[in-house]
């Protein structure tokens, strides 16, 4: 099994990481806007954790609003008895109803910070969280460093054990890396279809580990929606596209970004991956800081997403030719 760290925490984790935004279910904003991945069979869920575990997988990415809390509550069921084997990393900022699935706003506060962290953990049944995120990516820097002191706090206490903000902005990512001695990592959305130079840079100069979201450009990578229509319900996020979702248009893919994957999708199987596969493998070939967390929701998905291939880089020469193709797409 491959592993690295999770940044300058020392933490040692599979190279691979589970996202369990899916597994959450719906969720629904005020407006009616989906932000699940659709109705998803609890039991399913639960079997397909247990085999990332079987094939090598330690790192759990969630978040308190991934179905207002359900997904939380569905890991905590996969991993009981299991707690010393996993990392579990979770997010605030969001607001949600658990009973009701809906989401309600953000609160940025530190008090909220601790609030909300004691939900995670009655959640995922466990006394203490290895990673706990920021989940407010445009927060401005002045606000996000008045959390610092409150995180730091919590890992004194011993309630978590590092912390990190998901944001896809270089520059908030760095200051708050050099704000806190416990700040370990960026989560930001990252692919081969969608290269962050800046941020690279940024997990170089800082010692962060850089957990990968999107590495599968929300399925478009795995070639499952490529050309189709009607795959994707209404109560799926993709499905009713918010502005911030490049990938998909109401549930197809855009005729720009699927052309850019067949663009590519020769380089990335050429040593026999699948498509998602070569997805992962040129993100861990991008960077030695570099942790995708592809999301799973059933064992097919998992067996592909964390076989051995997927777990290594993309070959050198390989690697290569992705850049050369996409070149021009990238100056």
């Amino acid at each position: 099994m491959t592993t690295r760290t999770l940044g300058r925490s020392g933490i040692e984790v599979s190279a691979l990481g589970m996202g369990c935004w899916a597994i959450g279910g719906p969720f629904w904003g005020e407006d009616g806007q989906p932000y699940g991945w659709g109705e998803v069979d609890d039991d399913e869920s639960i079997r397909t954790v247990h085999r990332a575990l079987d094939l090598g997988i330690t790192l759990f990415d969630t978040s308190s609003n991934y179905g207002a809390g359900h997904s939380e509550r569905v890991l905590g069921r996969a991993l009981a008895g299991r707690r010393d084997d996993v990392v579990l990393a979770s997010k605030f900022g969001y607001t949600t109803v658990e009973e009701t699935r809906l989401a309600t706003g953000e609160d940025a506060t530190p008090e909220y910070a601790v609030s909300c962290l004691d939900g995670i953990l009655r959640r995922l049944g466990t006394d203490y969280l290895d990673l706990y995120q920021l989940h407010l990516g445009g927060l401005p820097i002045s606000q996000a460093l008045d959390l610092v002191a409150t995180l730091e706090d919590l890992v004194a206490q011993g309630r978590i054990r590092a912390y990190g903000w998901s944001t896809d902005d270089a520059e908030r990512a760095a200051a708050f890396a050099k704000a806190g001695a416990h700040c370990a990592t960026v989560q930001y959305d990252s692919s081969v279809l969608n290269d962050n130079a800046a941020m690279v840079e940024v997990l170089a100069a800082c010692d962060l580990g850089g957990l990968n979201r999107g590495p599968l450009a929300m399925g478009l990578l795995t070639g499952k929606y490529h050309g189709t229509a009607g795959l994707i319900g209404g109560d799926d996020v993709r499905g009713r596209s918010p502005e911030w979702l490049q990938w998909f248009d109401d549930g197809v893919p855009t005729p720009a970004w699927a052309a850019r994957v067949d663009r590519v999708r020769e380089a990335l199987t050429s040593d026999g991956r699948t498509l998602a596969q070569g997805a992962l493998g040129w993100l861990l070939a991008r960077s030695p800081h570099n942790l995708p967390i592809p999301g799973c929701r059933t064992v097919a998905q998992a067996e592909e997403n964390f076989a051995p291939l997927a777990l290594t880089p993309l070959p050198a020469d390989a690697f290569t030719e992705v850049e050369s193709l996409l070149a021009d797409l990238r100056a």
